[in-house]
């Protein structure tokens, strides 16, 4: 069976006010002929369909469009809520779809959806878990649950419900799961709303063993694979929605999986959406204005900090804008702010960017390896978990 894993379409989003509506019409268009081109026979959307509760009607519209066209042919799709979604709004139009091959799962149940692929006559069996909230997972395990495991931590009950969600995988079918959901050893970026408060919605990546082959996942907007049980991966989303995704290439992933059989992956790379730069001038407003001339970077927006000597007036700023309507942010740094805003960005960073610019620092400018980065951040996290474990004993 080939799968298509997406997510983290965000419709409705915009940068700085400058809406990202065409470049979302383009990026369905794209995943269309992605799913046409690889003969793909079940489509997940890991969650965030929509960047609000409230998305504006050509939103709505253009999510029914995409459904639409990406089942045309028999081809099912599954889609789940995501934290940014309304899981009802997600859901509504479910009993008109449903005929039509599309499942859509607004609220997290116990009960796993059952795919049949018309092309390979293969069956598929989805653990599929929208955004659990702490309210939603206490509601749909109340009723099975004593008291004290109600108070287990919110990663145990994650993994008690992806148990309920695999009891029906079989050696026959293909077994998957699919959540939106932060996992312990995820790069984040700045343009995912948090959905975990101090490590307290983290979720171990042991929560997610249930038998599945492949686990689909949605949140992060790096594509990226996740240490544990069977393969575990986020798609990524499709565009770049905040400069701290500056530089990333965006894909959707491919898979391919028979019952049994190990699953195997390719990322597909995507044309769509204008690329966010980050522009850093040392040369004052000359070298920028020398950039633009020369056409630098001429479809992206961009984040311009630019060191001067001299106060920058409100004309240079209206006459940088009128230059390149891209231009999203305008900083300029002065001497005496760069010790201040050296202090701040730190203060600011996540920990695991600043291991990475420790790392860089002392290696002469080596990335760290992923599994590196996952090692320091369990590390920082037992490190954490120490004091209030002395305190209870």
């Amino acid at each position: 069976m080939r799968i298509l894993h997406t997510g983290d379409w965000h419709l409705g989003r915009t940068l700085e006010g400058r809406s990202r509506q065409k470049e979302q019409e383009q990026f369905i268009d794209e995943l269309v002929e992605i799913a046409d081109f690889h003969k793909v026979d079940l489509i997940l959307m890991a969650g965030d369909v929509y960047d609000s509760v409230n998305p504006p009607a050509a939103s709505e519209q253009l999510f029914y469009e995409a459904a639409a066209r990406l089942t045309s042919g028999g081809r099912p799709l599954v889609v789940i809520a995501g934290n940014h979604d309304q899981p009802e709004r997600v859901s509504s139009v479910s009993p008109l779809v449903l005929r039509q091959g599309i499942t859509l799962v607004g609220l997290p149940t116990s009960e796993p959806v059952t795919i049949h692929a018309a092309r390979t006559g293969e069956i598929a069996k989805i653990a599929a878990l929208p955004y659990p909230s702490e309210a939603r997972l206490g509601e749909l395990l109340a009723g099975d649950s004593g008291e004290e495991e109600l108070r287990l931590a919110y990663s145990a009950r994650v993994g008690k419900l992806m148990q309920l969600l695999g009891r029906e995988f079989t050696p026959k079918t293909v077994n998957l799961a699919m959540s939106h959901i932060y996992v312990l050893g995820g790069v984040e970026s700045d343009s995912e709303r948090p959905i975990q408060v101090g490590g307290a919605y983290t979720v171990d990546p042991s929560a997610l063993a249930c038998g599945a082959q492949y686990t689909a996942l949605g949140h992060l907007h790096r594509a990226q694979r996740v240490k544990g049980e069977g393969m575990i991966r986020y798609s990524g989303s499709p565009l770049a929605y905040s400069f701290s995704e500056a530089g990333q290439a965006k894909s959707v992933t491919l898979i391919d999986v028979a019952p049994g059989g190990e699953p195997t992956f390719e990322e597909i790379y995507l044309r769509c959406g204008r690329p966010l730069v980050r522009w850093s001038s040392t040369g004052g407003l000359q070298e920028v204005y020398t950039w633009l001339d020369e056409g630098r970077d001429a479809s992206a927006f961009i984040d311009l900090e630019i060191r001067l000597s001299e106060a920058m007036s409100m004309n240079d700023i209206q006459r940088l804008r009128k230059s390149r309507e891209g231009i999203i942010h305008i900083r300029p740094i002065y001497p005496q702010m760069e010790m201040e805003l050296e202090q701040i960005s730190r203060s600011r960073m996540p920990v695991q960017e600043l291991f990475r610019k420790f790392y860089q620092r002392q290696t002469g400018g080596a990335e760290p390896e992923d599994s590196l980065i996952e090692l320091f951040l369990q590390l920082t996290e037992e490190e954490r978990r120490q004091p209030e474990e002395g305190g209870e004993n």
